[in-house]
């Protein structure tokens, strides 16, 4: 009976060992809460939509805190984000989505076909030099959920 009792023991404590030891491991590799969402907008007409998504989507989910955005931007629509001709609505948006971290990439090779540089953009935005499909897929395969409104 006293070996039984031993036996017993001991394997309760190798049981709450490795319980002990595989929630210590989830803790640490549990996954963020916080969505990565990445819009794609090309349209030119579509521009004030998506922008209104984004403030949306912000709003639904609490805050700029909760969730993690890109903004990738090519062909017609990327002249909306010209500094030189925006229309004030899309520069206070582009300056208030910067602040909230949101990421807006430029397609470098609209932005080569449409004979403008960086610093001709609204500020906050990156060249995605190798293009805006390729940035795209880049943040898919980091996790980021796709949306084109």
């Amino acid at each position: 009976m006293n070996r039984r009792n031993m036996l017993w023991s001991a394997v309760s404590a190798l049981g709450a060992a490795l319980g002990a030891s595989s929630a210590k491991a989830a803790t640490e590799a549990a996954p963020s809460n916080k969505l990565k969402v990445v819009y794609h907008l090309s349209d030119a007409e579509k521009v004030n939509f998506v922008l209104g998504n984004i403030q949306n989507h912000i709003d639904g989910v609490g805050g700029p805190d909760h969730v993690t955005i890109a903004l990738v931007i090519h062909g017609p629509a990327l002249k909306a984000f010209h500094a030189a001709q925006a229309n004030p609505d899309i520069s206070k948006r582009v300056g208030e989505f910067s602040k909230d971290g949101v990421e807006l990439a430029a397609c470098g090779n609209t932005m080569k076909a449409q004979n403008v540089t960086l610093k001709e953009l609204l500020p906050g935005f990156v060249s995605a030099e190798r293009g805006g499909v390729v940035r795209l897929a880049e943040l898919q395969s980091r996790g980021y959920f796709y949306l084109r409104p």
